[in-house]
């Protein structure tokens, strides 16, 4: 079973008005994983689809074209990145291949791929971004994420992040997915905080403890809000939009990116005591 959802663009002016319940209903992403079922947002920054497939024990999803897309089958102009977040192996089948993920292995399905199927124990998470190439479908372990290490315990950012279907590991068109795990004592991600008008991103957290929480803050640098976020859910990041976060834990996080460019150093800092 497939459910899907769509979400408009917004300009920064308006989302200065959006109260609480707005902000939540624009750009939270919750219930990505119910068993037996693959749900998605498609939104219409840079077209991104997010979502999450959890098959039912012993069952498999097929990865079917939603009604918005309008395609025979859902690569035939789209590409994809998969995550295992789940705490079992599973396997995603494309075409006739087999693919086998562990715990926080990713997979990048090519364009034009006619059959993309979940089965095992476990939650994949996945991106989406239209296409204009074939690009080769690549299983990336951890042994093979370009890793780096930033911040420090002094000021509660000390982080690794873990590149894995970027353009330094795999070849893709646009869509970027890695990895970041906080540092136990640590709660703040991508602090500095930035922006790039050339990308949107998407945050999905998870590995947040039981009641535990995470204070997301996005907007444009100077009109700031925030949403409180709990385990597997995601957030919709604009290309105008900071995406910051700090959590009452150390946790994970997976960031996608969409846009035109793939350069992952192509950001526009914005200093701490310039927020407001």
């Amino acid at each position: 079973m497939i459910h899907s959802e769509l979400r408009y663009a917004s300009h920064p002016e308006d989302f200065k008005h959006y109260d609480t319940a707005r902000l939540r209903k624009e750009y939270l992403v919750n219930n990505l994983f119910e068993t037996g079922k693959i749900n998605m947002v498609y939104s219409l920054y840079d077209r991104m689809i997010v979502g999450g497939a959890m098959p039912a024990k012993n069952g498999e999803l097929e990865l079917l074209p939603i009604d918005d897309i309008k395609s025979e089958y859902f690569l035939e102009r789209r590409e994809l990145g998969i995550i295992n977040v789940g705490n079992n192996t599973g396997k995603v089948i494309v075409d006739n291949t087999v693919f086998e993920l562990k715990y926080k292995e990713a997979l990048y399905v090519g364009r034009e791929n006619k059959v993309v199927k979940f089965s095992g124990d476990t939650l994949f998470y996945f991106n989406s971004t239209p296409a204009h190439a074939v690009c080769p479908t690549r299983k990336i372990t951890s042994a093979e994420a370009e890793i780096v290490e930033l911040g420090a315990l002094e000021t509660s950012n000390h982080r690794v992040i873990n590149k894995l279907i970027v353009n330094s590991v795999v070849k893709t068109c646009q869509l970027q997915m890695g990895m970041t795990s906080l540092k136990t004592g640590s709660v703040w991600n991508t602090m500095p905080a930035h922006s790039h008008n050339r990308r949107m991103e998407v945050y999905f957290y998870f590995e947040v403890p039981e009641n535990q929480a995470i204070c997301h803050l996005m907007g444009q640098p100077d009109e700031t809000r925030l949403l409180w976020m709990k385990n597997n859910e995601a957030v919709v990041s604009p290309s105008w939009s900071i995406h910051s976060a700090a959590g009452t834990s150390n946790y994970t996080f997976i960031w996608g990116m969409a846009g035109e460019n793939l350069n992952y150093g192509d950001m526009d800092t914005r200093l701490v005591n310039e927020l407001r």
